[in-house]
């Protein structure tokens, strides 16, 4: 197993599986039954009555008969603490007073992992001493009232290990006693602040504070909510070699502890938000701190649940957050996901919607989410300048939605045509030719190439083509839109393919991460295999050169067809003319 830490040796894997009893490992988490030879309980994946999760001493084995879930020690730590491979690892090594070895690992990669283990002390000494402020500081009571008056009790701001920062600009340090070296800790770890001049002061004053800890309960980072008027009202650490906001999800931790079986996570904004849930039993809300939601984040939650529901206010702010949180899902969207929005009233939270509306009727509203397809609709109906009825609304529509079900994954997009073609009245076969996609619906529709020859000439020319584009994406910019109008009303798949790619690297300002993205989805695989066997000098003028040759061909070849097809069409006339006549003479 690899990382930045180094590679842990697969033979310690199996030493340390070894020397663990898996039911005790499982015992500590689920109330096991001894049954003969095994032992029995209720499976902690589903939800039954009847026992049906075994666990074998002698195999080292746990298998559930009911929903098939099964695996060793680790697999079970990765499935109901929701960890990493490596994270397990490492929980488990160190139950067993194990170290765990590293394999390869550079003098800098030590530096940073004894910097990193230094620094998680630090944020474990920090979070300690802001809850024992909060039991003793002399102004400890207005963050008291601020608590209650939350409607938080004291097992609730346990749990999440809420604590104060007192007020003045130097009280960490003196608190904690520290040396030079705590000092400098504290600074790198972004609880101290050091200016230009020299001068050193608490970043977190007279703040109600939630530490926020990764998935093995420790302490990586804080947030701080201002007690008084004062600005900013919440502030968050900044980034450390511990802490990175992109990858974190505050109230992760919490959730996987309260050992409890969740169909859906909810995402909300404010690290307030899941603390209040959790006090009225919602404990499988979380939230991102301060940022958008990003890939990291969405890998994390699906790590937890197949189901996800982006909880927003109802304002502009958070429209546009859920929009990007669309935006960053739909490319990576696969059958066994599902993504759903929820909106609140406008200047609504979680926090104060669930105070004055309750638990069942907040749960009412989770459980009338809106799916991600019918968000990604009705926004789009909503931006349009004209009304959809008419025609001018159905042909902005197409466009504004062409898309975003072009960056979908193949599988989705024909759904999605489907919907589109309910909502502007055009069928599905000729929405997909608009679009330049292969939708199911199209395929009877479209003709044979007359020559393997041909299509075998004009495959390898895309595919040089776009070879090329992966070194200079930005050249792509060089296809007008008439051109790509042309390339997208083919008859020629492949010519609606590099349609579609160009217009989504336009979209994406012809970056090299869109086009990479482009041929995530699993269905263009095989296509990227294709382009990367292509051999293509790494040389300027030889790409410049053979760019300009095969945009040129293609131009010449699209101005052919449309000539072709224009003669076809006078012939048609003339016929048409000619038999007009003969039946005039017959008559």
């Amino acid at each position: 197993m690899t990382g930045h830490q180094g590679s842990i040796p697969r033979s310690f894997i199996e030493s340390l599986l070894a020397r663990s009893d898996i039911v005790q490992v499982i015992s500590l988490r689920v109330p096991l039954k001894k049954a003969g030879a095994s032992y029995k309980a209720c499976c902690p994946f589903h939800g039954e009555k009847t026992p049906s999760f075994n666990v074998s001493s002698q195999k080292q084995l746990y298998h559930c008969f009911g929903c098939g879930a099964s695996g060793d020690a680790l697999k079970f730590m990765m499935e109901y603490d929701g960890l990493s491979f490596v994270e397990a690892i490492e929980m488990l090594a160190a139950q067993n007073g194990m170290d765990v070895p590293r394999e390869k690992i550079s003098p800098e990669a030590v530096k940073l992992q004894r910097q990193q283990r230094d620094l998680y002390d630090v944020m474990h000494l920090v979070a300690k001493f802001y809850r024992n402020q909060l039991k003793v500081h002399k102004s400890s009571e207005d963050a008291k009232q601020y608590i209650k008056g939350r409607g938080l009790t004291s097992e609730t701001a346990k749990n999440f290990v809420i604590g104060l920062a007192p007020p003045g600009w130097s009280s960490l340090a003196p608190g904690l006693q520290a040396d030079e070296t705590l000092r400098q800790e504290l600074i790198l770890s972004g609880m101290l602040v050091k200016k230009e001049g020299g001068q050193i002061y608490d970043r977190f004053r007279h703040r109600i504070m939630f530490p926020i800890r990764d998935g093995r309960g420790r302490v990586i980072a804080f947030g701080g909510r201002v007690i008084d008027n004062d600005q900013p009202k919440y502030l968050n650490s900044p980034e450390t070699p511990i802490f990175h906001k992109s990858e974190v999800l505050y109230g992760l931790y919490e959730m996987r502890q309260s050992r409890q079986v969740f169909n859906h996570v909810l995402v909300v904004e404010g690290y307030m938000d899941v603390v209040v849930l959790a006090q009225f039993g919602i404990c499988n809300a979380v939230a991102t701190l301060g940022t958008a939601t990003t890939m990291e984040h969405l890998e994390l939650l699906f790590r937890e649940s197949s189901e996800i529901i982006f909880c927003f206010d109802g304002d502009k702010a958070g429209i546009k957050a859920a929009w990007k949180a669309l935006e960053l899902a739909l490319p990576r969207y696969t059958g066994e996901r599902v993504i759903k929005f929820l909106f609140l009233d406008e200047d609504e939270d979680p926090d104060s919607t669930i105070r004055k509306e309750g638990v069942k009727n907040f749960q009412k509203r989770i459980a009338e989410a809106m799916l991600m397809s019918d968000f990604l609709f009705k926004k789009l109906k909503s931006d349009l300048s004209v009304p959809l009825e008419t025609s001018e609304g159905r042909h902005q529509y197409v466009a504004r939605v062409q898309p975003y079900i072009v960056s979908a994954p193949m599988s989705f997009q024909d759904v999605l045509t489907e919907d589109l073609s309910r909502l502007v009245g055009l069928p599905v076969w000729r929405l997909g030719q608009i679009m330049g996609l292969r939708v199911s619906s199209t395929k009877r529709f479209e003709k044979h190439l007359s020559s393997d020859k041909t299509r075998y000439k004009v495959a390898h020319l895309i595919l040089k083509l776009t070879g090329v584009l992966f070194k200079h994406p930005e050249w792509a910019a060089v296809f007008s839109e008439d051109l790509l109008d042309d390339l997208s009303s083919s008859e020629i798949s492949e010519y609606r393919f590099f349609a579609v790619m160009v217009v989504y690297l336009k979209k994406h300002d012809y970056s090299k991460i869109a086009l990479q993205d482009f041929f995530l989805d699993p269905n263009r695989q095989d296509i990227l295999k294709k382009i990367k066997a292509i051999p293509l000098k790494d040389e300027e003028k030889f790409l410049v050169a053979e760019y300009s040759t095969m945009t040129s061909h293609l131009v010449m070849t699209l101005e052919s067809f449309r000539e072709e097809k224009q003669v076809i069409q006078n012939d048609k006339v003339m016929t048409d003319w000619f038999k007009k006549q003969v039946e005039k003479k017959g008559k």
